[in-house]
């Protein structure tokens, strides 16, 4: 195992913060273009003489318009969360914003990005309150929990 200076785990934090910053910027672009896509095509549709396909294809563009509407509110709070996290601070117990090396898999307890792959690691992103970081909570460097059935061994926090 090697061993890295703090200075050295607050850079690698903050470069894995920045790009989980950049995924969940790039999840709102994708979600104000789509929305304006959504009401771009319900303005589009033209009454016809069939005046229920006219009202269908509207309700369901706003119906698709409210989705993305959602999906960009929860993508807004995740990334202020994200501005909340100070990469500096190091932990010792696992807590929101750190870092937890388990060997073949890691986890930084920051946002629900899912799995990413970060300078040759896997590293899981999830957010504060999902069960895997509930079951992290307060755990220690050289402690084990059980996850999906498997034995997971602490070999960091940070």
């Amino acid at each position: 195992m090697d061993l890295i200076s703090d200075i050295e785990k607050s850079a690698f934090k903050k470069r894995l913060l920045d790009i989980c910053k950049g995924v969940i910027e790039q999840r709102i672009a994708s979600g104000v273009a789509a929305i304006a896509n959504a009401q771009a095509a319900a303005n589009e549709e033209e009454k016809s003489s069939a005046g229920d396909k006219y009202e269908t294809s509207r309700a369901m563009s706003h119906l698709e318009k409210d989705m993305h509407a959602r999906q960009l509110t929860a993508n807004n709070a995740e990334l202020a969360a994200l501005f909340n996290i100070n990469c500096a601070r190091l932990y010792h117990a696992i807590a929101k914003g750190s870092f937890v090396d388990c060997g073949d898999c890691c986890f930084f307890i920051a946002a629900g990005l899912g799995k990413i792959s970060f300078e040759g690691r896997n590293i899981y992103v999830v957010a504060p309150a999902a069960p895997v970081a509930k079951l992290l909570f307060q755990k220690k460097q050289n402690e084990v929990i059980l996850f999906n059935e498997r034995e997971l061994s602490i070999n960091d926090v940070y």
